[in-house]
C-alpha cells in the first residue's frame, strides 16, 4: 500500500496526518478490520486513521468518455467518516494527462480536456458535499518528455494559466513526475500560486530528505509525502496483491 502524509509546519501547531491510498483491501480483514467488517471497509478504517487518499477518481478518462465521481458514492464516503476525518483527493487524470495512455507510445494522441476548467469545475460539484471533509487535491502530471510538453516553462506557463481560473477555497497540490523539474523556478511557481508540493518518495523520483532541505526556504504551510514506492507492477507481482503482511519494510525512511 501507499503511505500518504499531510502535514502542516511543525511549529504551527497543526496535526500530523497519516493514512494509506485507498482502503479497499479485502487482505486487511483481520488485521485491520474485523473478519464481519461487511461492505463498509472505510467506517472501521476512520477508527484507526485520520486521513486517506481516493486514488480511483483518478482513472477517469476512457476512449469515448470522462467518468467523474458519483453522488450516491460520495455521500457513502461523507457518511461512513467522522468529522474531523480528512480526505486527500487525485484529481481525475481526465485534467492532468496531456495525451491518453497509448500502447503505441511513439503516436501518441493528444487528451482534449488537459487543464480543462469547464471540467475541473464539473469535478468539483461532483465533490461538492465532501467540501468539508477535504484536505489536498493533487494535481499529479505523469513524467513529461520533450513530446508531451516541450519544457519547464511550458509546463508553468500552461498550468498557472490554467490554476487562476480555479475556484479559491481548496487546498491545491502538485505532483511532477519530471525530477528536472524540481528546482528553484518550480518552488517559486509553486508559492506565487498558493499551492503546495506533494513530495513522492519513489517512483524514480529523487529522496524526498535532501529535496526538502535543499528548498525549505520555499517551503510553508502545508507539506504532502506520499510514499511510494519504486515499482508498483513489481511489487504487485511480488505480492499477487494480497497485503496482508510487510514484505519490503521502510522503518528507517518512515523515521
Amino acid at each position: 500500500m501507499n503511505l500518504g502524509t499531510t502535514s502542516k509546519s511543525p511549529t504551527s501547531g497543526h496535526p500530523l496526518k497519516i493514512g494509506t491510498s485507498s482502503w479497499k483491501y479485502d487482505s486487511w480483514k483481520g488485521i485491520l478490520y474485523s473478519e464481519n467488517v461487511g461492505s463498509n471497509y472505510l467506517k472501521e478504517y476512520a477508527r484507526h486513521y485520520n486521513t486517506v487518499e481516493i486514488d480511483q477518481w483518478f482513472w477517469s478518462l476512457f476512449p469515448n468518455k470522462v467518468v467523474l465521481p458519483n453522488d450516491a458514492t460520495v455521500m457513502d464516503y461523507v457518511a461512513s467518516v467522522p468529522r474531523d476525518f480528512t480526505f486527500a483527493i487525485k484529481i481525475p487524470n481526465s485534467i492532468t494527462l496531456t495525451h491518453y495512455y497509448q500502447k503505441d507510445k511513439a503516436k501518441p494522441v493528444n487528451n482534449p480536456h488537459f487543464l480543462s476548467i469547464d471540467l475541473f469545475i464539473d469535478f468539483l460539484k461532483s465533490i461538492g458535499k465532501m467540501h468539508e471533509w477535504l484536505g489536498p487535491l493533487m494535481f499529479q502530471f505523469e513524467y513529461l518528455n520533450k513530446q508531451k510538453m516541450p519544457s519547464q516553462q511550458d509546463f508553468i506557463k500552461q498550468f498557472e494559466a490554467f490554476i487562476e481560473r480555479c475556484p479559491s477555497g481548496y487546498t491545491y497540490c502538485v505532483e511532477t513526475r519530471n525530477p528536472n523539474y524540481l528546482n528553484k523556478k518550480y518552488f517559486e511557481f509553486i508559492n506565487a500560486n498558493k499551492l503546495y508540493h506533494v513530495f513522492l518518495q519513489g517512483y524514480y523520483m529523487p529522496p524526498i530528505f535532501p529535496l526538502y532541505a535543499s528548498h525549505r526556504q520555499f517551503i510553508k504551510d502545508l507539506t504532502v509525502i506520499r510514499l511510494h514506492g519504486p515499482d508498483r507492477a513489481a511489487i504487485e507481482k511480488k505480492t499477487s496483491s494480497v497485503w496482508n503482511e510487510i514484505v519490503e519494510p521502510k522503518d528507517d525512511e518512515l523515521a
